[in-house]
């Protein structure tokens, strides 16, 4: 799904203009954007949790040619699958099992 498709059907199921709710959609998404730029953790019960996770600066190799590089010190912003979620993306797999 795309956001422009996410906005269409919360239109939809909202009965709200398109404008509305792709208003709705760009302030959820900047929100969690900056919440992460700043460093918070967002949790959303059911469906699942985004932090931004550090990694330390490593030597490492360019994988074409070999020569040895210094890979900087980097943030990534990492996602958590929730349990709700994943009993729901698994309903139909009855071999998976949830803890």
């Amino acid at each position: 799904m795309t956001k422009s498709e996410l906005i269409t059907t919360l239109a939809k199921s909202e009965g709200i203009p398109i404008r509305m709710a792709e208003l709705v959609v760009n302030t959820v998404f900047d929100t969690l954007e900056e919440a992460l730029i700043k460093g918070d953790r967002i949790e959303i019960r059911g469906f699942g949790s985004f932090k931004v996770k550090s990694y330390n600066g490593y030597k490492g190799r360019n994988p074409r040619t070999g020569e040895l590089i210094e890979v900087e010190p980097k943030r990534l912003p990492f996602f958590k699958v929730g349990k709700d979620l994943h009993r729901l993306v698994n309903a139909d797999n009855q071999d998976v099992k949830v803890k």
